[in-house]
């Protein structure tokens, strides 16, 4: 058996140089497309708090945050829009846990669920829940198997709309993120003005 000097890396086939070609024309080939997201995203975060928002939840609430910005601005739509689900299903549930009197949350809550307790406390209107539904609705297809003559798989919606997976992974992106930043410019989670 040779050596583990003999036996190439993963990518022994790609230089440092060829590898950074390949970053540069993949920034270049959207590059507006990325300066048009990313303008998007600055002028929907001007709805939150002149000293940001809350994100309670720690550690997987920030990452959710922080990827589900990074992945609309860089094209990821589903990505953009499985993030955006997960980040309201860990703030909203975080932010019931809060309260001074907070009532226990069972170990695994459902979003459903997380939704009705937050409207019933007026931490969302019916409308923010609604918005909630229909970006939970947007995820489950992405995250669970459904077939062709299912309504709502992408290649379906595509060839009923006669509009390209693309186009509409790209509203369902835009709309998760507003959807996320609507609900972090609510007001029990805004500092500032």
């Amino acid at each position: 058996m040779s050596g583990a000097r003999d036996q190439g890396d993963l990518f022994s086939e790609a230089t440092d140089i060829g590898l950074m070609r390949f970053l540069l024309a993949d920034l270049h080939d959207d590059l507006f497309g990325t300066v048009a997201r990313f303008r998007q995203l600055a002028d929907l975060s001007m709805a939150l708090g002149s000293s940001g928002t809350l994100l309670p939840g720690g550690e997987t609430t920030h990452a959710a945050w922080t990827e589900a910005r990074s992945s609309f601005v860089h094209g990821n739509y589903v990505a953009t829009v499985m993030l955006c689900q997960g980040l309201a299903e860990h703030v909203l549930a975080s932010h019931l846990t809060l309260a001074l009197d907070a009532e226990p949350l069972p170990d695994r809550i459902t979003f459903k669920e997380t939704l009705a307790r937050c409207v019933g406390k007026g931490a969302l209107t019916e409308e923010d829940a609604d918005h909630l539904r229909r970006l939970m609705a947007l995820r489950n297809p992405l995250s669970h198997f459904r077939g062709i003559d299912d309504p709502t798989n992408l290649s379906r919606r595509a060839i009923d709309t006669r509009q390209s997976a693309v186009s509409h992974l790209f509203a369902d992106a835009t709309f998760a993120i507003a959807t996320a930043v609507r609900i972090l410019s609510l007001p029990d989670f805004r500092l500032g003005a």
